[in-house]
């Protein structure tokens, strides 16, 4: 999937979203300051791992999370209150249909448009915690879609749900990273919201993804994180979901 010229980069994270995840990989991850590369478990857990200084990958990742195809929606979010995507509308795989994530000297290149000040030795080590954490946010997801008889209803006749759109905000406390925070308890150091698209003629559902980081191992250079997914509280689908989880049912 390497090219000269590359389309803009598109996937579940925007720009100061990346930077947010960069910092977080360059403070925690304790390993020289060469090329990394991340060994990435199911538990998102990652372990960074001396290399060989080399350019900047052009290769690009096909994530396993399926994107709604927006010029047929039957759902439309209001752009005046839901998350839209905030970068050019490419990045679908046209095989798969599912997002592709960018490549590391797309993400490097994304960064400086941005006016942000990246290192390429980080990007090794950035894009795989990048990848593999959304993979664990769209896990999640598919556990909540699958946790109810309707909400498996609402999925059955296409295949599944699917990712609409996406923001990322890590300068916005959700409601309950407020509250907890209040508590004594550590703020979240990204949150995201994603819009899943059902089938035709169910309601889109709005999920919100609060990032805390978990200890270091101190050893391996490991970076474990926590994901805290859950529907929005924003619709009478994210109410029934949200209490009918509380409830064990």
């Amino acid at each position: 999937m390497a090219s000269d010229v590359e389309p803009p980069v598109v996937c579940p994270v925007d720009h100061s979203a990346r930077n947010v995840w960069a910092q977080k990989a360059q403070r925690e991850d304790k390993v020289s300051q060469s090329s990394l590369s991340s060994d990435v478990s199911s538990s998102g857990e990652t372990s960074g791992k001396n290399t060989k200084t080399r350019p900047l990958s052009l290769d690009r990742e096909v994530s396993s999370i399926p994107r709604a195809d927006t010029s047929i929606s039957t759902s439309t979010p209001d752009p005046a209150s839901r998350p839209a995507n905030s970068e050019s509308e490419t990045g679908r795989d046209n095989r798969s249909g599912k997002w592709i994530y960018p490549s590391e000297k797309m993400f490097f290149e994304a960064m400086k448009r941005k006016n942000h000040s990246p290192a390429a030795t980080d990007m090794a080590a950035v894009v795989p915690i990048h990848n593999a954490v959304n993979e664990r946010a769209w896990k999640e997801i598919k556990e909540w879609e699958q946790r109810f008889a309707w909400s498996r209803s609402a999925n059955q006749n296409c295949g599944g749900p699917r990712l609409y759109s996406f923001s990322g905000d890590s300068k916005k406390l959700s409601p309950r990273a407020r509250w907890n925070s209040l508590l004594g308890y550590q703020e979240p150091f990204d949150r995201h919201d994603w819009i899943v698209e059902r089938c035709a003629g169910q309601p889109n559902v709005e999920y919100v993804i609060d990032f805390y980081s978990g200890k270091s191992d101190g050893i391996g250079g490991k970076l474990n994180f926590y994901l805290d997914v859950r529907p929005k509280l924003n619709s009478w689908e994210g109410w029934k979901m949200r209490v009918a989880g509380m409830l064990g049912l």
